[in-house]
C-alpha cells in the first residue's frame, strides 16, 4: 500500500502527460501482479465497494476527532481524504503497519458491513498521513491526481511493443488484476481474447473543431451528420457457444445500461454492434434531453415509464455486422453496410441518422445555423451541432485528431448575478470555486428579486478564478456550512455572463428551469447587477 501510496502523492504533483506516463509506467514495472493490476484497476476507476463509502469515512471520523473540528477543517483543506488523513489520531500504542494493496481491496469487497468500520479504522491506525490519504482516496473513487483512462493505459503499453490503442482493443473483455493483459505487453502470453458473445468496443471520439481548422479541411474529404441531444450508446447482440442470443447496451464508456432500457433491447435483432445516439421519440418527434433524462440512471422501469418514454436509437456507424468486424474499413463502406442493415430491421426503435448535404464549408456553416431547412426538420430542437467525419477514415479507439470533428451549435448566454460560492476540491480547495447564480424576476410583492437558475465551476481562467476568489471574500454577508453568500444587490455585486446548451422546465428549481451544461463565459465586472437578466428572458428561450 505504501508503494502504491507513494505513486499517487508523486502524480498528484506532476503536472507533465509524459512524466506521469513515466511514473506509472515505473511502479507497472517494478510491481509484482497482483499488487499492479488493482492498482491499475484504482487508475482507471474499474474498482467499486458496495459497502465502503464516503459517508462511513465521516462516521469513522466523527467518532475519533471533535465533529466540528473536521467540519471546520474540511471547509478549509476542500477534500475528505486529505482532511481526514491529516486529522486521523493514531491511538497510543498503536504499531504502523502497511497492509498489501490487494489485502485492502480483498477487504473492502468481502467484509460485511457491520464489521468493515473496525477493519478500517485499523488500516487507518497502522498506515502514514499518505498511506491513509490514498486508502481513502480508494474509497471515495475520487483520485483525482490528474492521471485519465487513457493515461494510465498508454503506461502499460509502454511496457511493451503494443500500442495504447491496441489495449484499449482488449480493455474491455478484461478484469483486474489484468494479469494476463500484463503478461500479453511484456511478452509473455498471448494476446487476451474475450469469450463474451456481445462485446463492448472502445468507441471513437471527435475532436471540437475550430474557425482556423476549416483552413486545412478539404471539404470533398468529409461527410457530415447532425450531432443529436441524447447519449452515445453502442447496440450489440450476439450468440454464445452455448447458443444462447445476448443483447447488450452500452453507454460510451462501456457500462452495461440494457436492464435499464428492455424496450430497447427487444429491439435489436441483429448481429453485430452499432454505434447511435440514444433518444426519445414520441409522436415521431425527437425529444429534448431532459426528457430522457427521466429514463436515465435507473436500475428498474415500470410499465409505465416504458410506455410514457418511449427508447430509440438514432445510428451513427456500424463497428461489427453478424461476423465481420468493419472497423478497418473506411467510414463511407461502413454507412453502407449501416443503411442496409437499417433497412432490414423493420423497427420503429432503430432509424438511420440522416446525412447532411454540403460542398462548401460556408454550405455546412449555413446548415448548422439553420438545422430546420437543412434537412432536420421537426427534430431541428434536438439537433446540437453537426458532425464532421472523413469519409475514408477507420473506426479508432480514443480520440485521435484529424478524423472526426464536432461543431456544435453556439451557447446560449445571459448575465447572471453570483449569488453563493463555495471552495472547490483537490488543487481548487483554497479557493471559491464553485458559484451559484441568478436572474432577476417580480418577487411575491411586486418588487425585483433574484432568482437562482444555475450553478458553474469552469469556464474561467485561472486568473479570473483569483479574482472571484477574492470578491468572494470581500463581500460575503452570509455563511452556510461551507457555502458563502455574496452581496447581490442591484447596485452592488459581480455579474457573470454564462454560457449554456439549452434549458428545460424542471419541478426541481426554484426559477421553474434548469441549464444545461452552464459554464462562466465572462466576468462583466463593467455591468451593474441591476442590469443583469431576468427570469422572462430564459422563458422566451422556451418557447
Amino acid at each position: 500500500m505504501n508503494r502504491f501510496a507513494a505513486l499517487l502523492d508523486r502524480m498528484s504533483y506532476e503536472a507533465g502527460r509524459n512524466a506521469k506516463i513515466r511514473l506509472m509506467a515505473d511502479y507497472f514495472r517494478s510491481t509484482p501482479d497482483p499488487e499492479r493490476g488493482l492498482a491499475l484497476a484504482a487508475l482507471t476507476g474499474a474498482l467499486s465497494f458496495a459497502n465502503a463509502k464516503p459517508g462511513l469515512v465521516r462516521t469513522l471520523i466523527a467518532e475519533r476527532a471533535d465533529p466540528v473540528l473536521f467540519e471546520m477543517s474540511y471547509d478549509y483543506v476542500g477534500d475528505l481524504s486529505e482532511t481526514v488523513a491529516l486529522m486521523w489520531p493514531r491511538p497510543e500504542g498503536a504499531r504502523p503497519h502497511a497492509p498489501l494493496l490487494s489485502e485492502i481491496v480483498h477487504g473492502l469487497s468481502t467484509f460485511s458491513k457491520v464489521s468493515l468500520p473496525r477493519h478500517l479504522a485499523d488500516w487507518l491506525d497502522g498506515l502514514d498521513e499518505t498511506g491513509r490519504w490514498a486508502l481513502l482516496k480508494l474509497i471515495t473513487g475520487a483520485m483525482r491526481v490528474g492521471a485519465s483512462a487513457r493515461l494510465a493505459k498508454t503506461a502499460v503499453a509502454s511496457l511493451g511493443a503494443v500500442t495504447p490503442d491496441e489495449v484499449e482493443l482488449v480493455w474491455p473483455g478484461l478484469e483486474p488484476p489484468y494479469e494476463e493483459l500484463f503478461a500479453w505487453v511484456e511478452g509473455r502470453g498471448p494476446r487476451p481474447e474475450t469469450s463474451n458473445p456481445a462485446p463492448f468496443r472502445p468507441v471513437m471520439l471527435a475532436h471540437a473543431i475550430e474557425e482556423t481548422d476549416f483552413t486545412t479541411l478539404d471539404p470533398a474529404a468529409f461527410s457530415a451528420e447532425w450531432k443529436w441531444d441524447g447519449i452515445r450508446v453502442q447496440a450489440v447482440a450476439g450468440t454464445g457457444p452455448d447458443g444462447a442470443r445476448v443483447v447488450r447496451l452500452y453507454s460510451r464508456t462501456g457500462e452495461d445500461i440494457s436492464d435499464a432500457f428492455p424496450d430497447m433491447a427487444e429491439a435489436i435483432t441483429f448481429d453485430g454492434a452499432m454505434d447511435g445516439e440514444l433518444l426519445i421519440v414520441r409522436d415521431g418527434r425527437v425529444e429534448p434531453f431532459n426528457v430522457l433524462q427521466q429514463r436515465l440512471n435507473r436500475k428498474t422501469v415500470t410499465v409505465k415509464m416504458l410506455a410514457e418514454f418511449p427508447a430509440h436509437i438514432r445510428a451513427y456507424d456500424l463497428l461489427v455486422d453478424g461476423t465481420d468486424d468493419l472497423r478497418d474499413q473506411p467510414f463511407a463502406a461502413r454507412r453502407a453496410r449501416l443503411e442496409a442493415l437499417v433497412a432490414r430491421l423493420h423497427t420503429p426503435r432503430i432509424d438511420l441518422s440522416p446525412m447532411v448535404p454540403f460542398s462548401t464549408w460556408d454550405e455546412l456553416t449555413a446548415a448548422r445555423r439553420d438545422p430546420t431547412s437543412a434537412g432536420a426538420g421537426a427534430d431541428a430542437g434536438a439537433v446540437e451541432g453537426v458532425m464532421i467525419k472523413r469519409a475514408d477514415s477507420p473506426y479508432l479507439p480514443g480520440r485521435p485528431k484529424g478524423p472526426w470533428w464536432k461543431w456544435k451549435r453556439d451557447p446560449h448566454t445571459v448575465d447572471a448575478v453570483l449569488m453563493y460560492a463555495r471552495r472547490g476540491h483537490g488543487k481548487r480547495s483554497s479557493f471559491y470555486s464553485d458559484y451559484t447564480f441568478g436572474v432577476w424576476t417580480i418577487g411575491d410583492e411586486g418588487e425585483d428579486v433574484l432568482v437562482p437558475v444555475g450553478k458553474a465551476y469552469f469556464g474561467f481562467t485561472d486568473e479570473e478564478l483569483k479574482q472571484i476568489d477574492a470578491f468572494v471574500r470581500r463581500a460575503t454577508i452570509n455563511r452556510f456550512g461551507p457555502v458563502r453568500e455574496v452581496v447581490h444587490e442591484k447596485d452592488e455585486g459581480l455579474v457573470l455572463e454564462v454560457a449554456f446548451e439549452g434549458l428545460a422546465r424542471s419541478t426541481r428549481h426554484r426559477s421553474g428551469i434548469a441549464m444545461r451544461f452552464p459554464r462562466i463565459a465572462r466576468l462583466r465586472w463593467d455591468k451593474p447587477p441591476g442590469e443583469a437578466d431576468r427570469l422572462e428572458t430564459l422563458e422566451a428561450l422556451l418557447g
